[in-house]
């Protein structure tokens, strides 16, 4: 027979409640031991959890950490816990070289000291202690973290590393680990949105990525340590270019929140609201499916100006997902019809009003807008005013196959303007575009109080990119007209819409200092020129009439097309470093990055040493259109290179110095030398078996257009006046036709040994026959 005990609990004095009184106060002597013993692993447990809940950890080449032995970890710096981000990341403690006056209070003492952290005051005294400790460290075989840039991007730009680090690795046998924090731009602790904390976070548990290179020399020079590290920001964009956001997507919410205010609006004096372009665009992307395109038709050419209609075309074809080819109408028939043929352009939108201007003979089917006006129906009204007004932004994506679109997934095609001869198809994919866009709202701050004046034409990947895409998805107003020389109609277009935001070229602007007036540029807020190179004269003179002082930037097709740029003044929020810098064309825009190395060996160059200027990033072009030879020339290993010459300042400003390829840059645009010889060079043929050179062009500076060609030719019977007949003739564009004085007569075209041109001994001869600077 079974005898009942009762347990123990029903009978003991101590009751649970008890119990668990006690484990919690033994928990809590233990912490409080912890804490006082060990005060890294007290500390390092809350933390863990904390931002295991916030954020997805990755780690990028953590073998190149060493496992032992001293190193310095030298990182970017965007947000206020870079630190904190780095120890939770890595298996080995971090002693951090921080400003002390960040951990004044006795809990950021704490935490500080738990982790070893060398603490820096102002003063040369507490400065030179705190690189005394951190040299001490290394040589016990600690690990040294420290931000070399001395303060937090406002931007997201690498800036320039502090002399610091240098004097750190004096005296010891460590090395220099390069490393990059990705994902915290966007967070509250960065100053995305013009401030820090105090905003809505842009995602939730965000995945972080910490990147690391391959250790270097503990001497290595400051600013190769600063390149490596910079490209490994490069690398951390690329790898997260499909996060961009589809720019097609974006503008449906831009544009539905603009609503009723004026969004679009050209000189030929249409005005468009966000809501009623976001009905057009539908409702022309629903007609164009219909009566216009294949199902499978891919690319469609625009030749269209920069209007409301160019604006609708290349909107309604992104939404379509189709590849839309903006036209060169500058150039002849048989370029024209060269590049349609490279993508297999079939059809190509237009308007008859503009087309009758155009002297062009086209092989694809050119479809006037006119003609398709009667056939946007009642329902394409309809169903797009209720897509644009009613759907939600979600569902319409899906409705459209929006939500299918991949960032490497084509946006456009940018034709280049031929420096050897026919134009190439750069392909540019919708990530491409995107970063761009990117780029522009973290240096520029584009936002609903902007009017941008888009006079850049969209066959140009700076029209397309910047005075497209990003003024319309960054909230700004566009307002555009066909005609940037056209000083008259800049003026009265800036004065009545109150343009903010003015992107051109020097020799646009020498225009607008003789024929607009300072009240039409009243509200001008921001100048940014490219393409040529900026006198200085003319930064003074623009200032002084419209009280603005203009800004340069780099770029090319290539690279969607922006590289970098210097922050416009009014837009700048630097605090410790300089943003701009006259003469420069910027730092790279950020997750892009410049390198300048050697054109005989390939070696990166020093600050301030010429070299060949290279370029990677997730704006590098995903190719050339049929072309893979030539695009694995021009890209490698990721790198575009670009064939100009330049050189990086140790503030990481890059300086343009001249160019290798043989391309002249006037007005803006890019003119080939080699075009241009094999024309006159058929005009001034004198028979089958003539075997010389008979003709050279180069370039030679030109104050009012930037450059301007000079022809050196051996003796001919031919009038000169007859040859630039025969050029007009043969379809080159104006800018193509040297002046007539810029025919130089020579006894003999100078050659290399090896049969070349010599290039160099041609520019010399052009710049002492035309007197430029004596």
């Amino acid at each position: 027979m079974a005898i009942y005990t009762p347990g123990f609990l029903e009978h003991n004095s101590v009751t649970p409640a008890y119990w668990i009184l006690a484990i919690i106060a033994i928990a809590l002597v233990g912490l409080i031991v912890l804490a006082v013993v060990s005060p890294r692993r007290f500390v390092r447990l809350p933390f863990k959890i904390v931002l295991s809940i916030l954020y997805r950890k990755r780690v990028v080449g953590l073998e190149n950490l060493p496992r032992e032995g001293g190193c310095v970890v030298a990182s970017n710096h965007v947000s206020w816990i870079d630190g904190i981000l780095i120890l939770w990341m890595l298996p080995r403690n971090v002693r951090f070289v921080v400003d002390g006056a960040n951990f004044v209070s006795p809990l950021g003492k704490y935490l500080g000291d738990a982790f070893d952290t060398i603490f820096m005051m102002s003063g040369p005294k507490s400065i030179m202690a705190a690189i005394r400790t951190a040299r001490e460290g290394l040589n016990n075989g600690d690990v040294i973290g420290i931000f070399p840039e001395g303060t937090l991007t406002r931007t997201g730009q690498l800036q320039a590393f502090k002399p610091g680090l240098s004097k750190i690795m004096q005296k010891t046998d460590a090395v220099i680990v390069p490393v990059w924090m990705e994902g915290m731009w966007g967070s509250i602790f960065s100053f995305s949105g013009g401030k820090f904390f105090f905003k809505w976070p842009k995602k939730f548990r965000r995945t972080l990525t910490l990147y690391i290179d391959k250790p270097v020399p503990g001497d290595t020079p400051l600013e190769l340590v600063r390149s490596r590290v910079h490209a490994l920001g490069a690398k951390a964009t690329i790898d997260v270019r499909r996060e961009f956001p589809i720019l097609p997507r974006r503008i449906i919410r831009v544009w539905r929140a603009r609503g009723s205010e004026l969004q679009v609006a050209d000189s030929m004096g249409n005005e468009v609201s966000g809501r009623d372009m976001l009905i057009r665009v539908l409702a022309l992307r629903r007609m164009l499916r219909r009566e216009v395109f294949a199902s499978d038709e891919q690319f469609v050419g625009v030749l269209l100006p920069p209007s409301v209609a160019g604006v609708a075309v290349n909107v309604a074809l992104a939404m379509d997902r189709r590849v839309s080819a903006n036209l060169n109408y500058t150039v002849s028939s048989e370029v024209l019809n060269h590049c349609n043929q490279s993508v297999g352009v079939k059809n190509v939108l237009t308007s008859e009003r503009f087309l009758s201007k155009l002297d062009l003979k086209l092989d694809a089917n050119v479809i006037p807008l006119e003609s398709l006006k009667d056939k946007v129906s009642k329902m394409d009204k309809a169903v797009a005013a209720i897509q644009a007004t009613v759907v939600p932004a979600f569902l319409l994506d899906r409705i459209l196959g929006l939500n299918k679109i991949d960032g490497d997934d084509l946006l456009t095609v940018i034709f280049t303007s031929g420096s050897t001869g026919m134009p190439k198809g750069v392909l540019l994919s919708h990530a491409n575009i995107s970063h761009n866009v990117d780029a522009i709202d973290r240096a520029v701050h584009l936002d609903t109080h902007d009017v941008v004046l888009g006079v850049l034409p969209f066959f140009h990947s700076f029209g397309y990119s910047v005075t497209l895409w990003s003024a319309l998805t960054l909230g700004p107003k566009g307002i555009y007209h066909f005609n940037p020389l056209d000083a008259k109609q800049v003026g009265k277009l800036s004065e009545k819409y109150g343009v903010t935001v003015l992107l051109a070229t020097p020799t646009f602007l020498r225009g607008y200092l003789r024929r607009v007036s300072p009240e039409q540029f009243a509200k001008l807020d921001v100048a940014v020129v490219g393409a040529e190179k900026m006198p200085a004269e003319l930064f003074d003179a623009f200032e002084q009439k419209f009280g603005v002082r203009p800004v340069e930037g780099y770029g090319a097709t290539e690279l969607s097309p922006l590289v970098s740029v210097n922050i416009p003044p009014s837009r700048s929020a630097a605090l410790y470093q300089p943003d701009r810098m006259e003469g420069s064309v910027g730092r790279p825009l950020p997750g892009i990055c410049a390198r300048v190395v050697s054109t005989e060996s390939g070696e990166e160059m020093l600050a301030g040493q010429d070299g060949m200027l290279m370029v990677i990033g997730p704006n590098v072009m995903k190719g050339y259109a049929g072309q893979d030879d030539l695009t694995r020339k021009a890209v490698q290993d990721g790198w575009y290179i670009t064939g100009d010459i330049a050189n990086v300042d140790a503030e990481g400003f890059i300086h343009i110095t001249g160019r290798m390829s043989r391309f002249s840059k006037i007005g803006g645009e890019m003119v080939p030398h080699i075009r241009v010889e094999e024309e006159i060079a058929k005009l001034l043929a004198v028979g089958d078996d003539d075997e010389k050179v008979r003709v050279c062009v180069t370039g030679v500076p030109c104050e009012r257009k930037g450059e301007r060609l000079v022809v050196l030719h051996l003796p001919t019977e031919k009038p000169i006046d007859e040859v630039l007949e025969g050029l007009k003739a043969a379809g080159l564009p104006n800018l193509f036709i040297p002046a007539r004085d810029s025919f130089v007569e020579v006894n003999e075209i100078p050659m290399l040994g090896t049969g070349k041109l010599d290039l160099s001994a041609a520019k010399a001869i052009a710049l002492e026959k035309t007197c430029v600077g004596s």
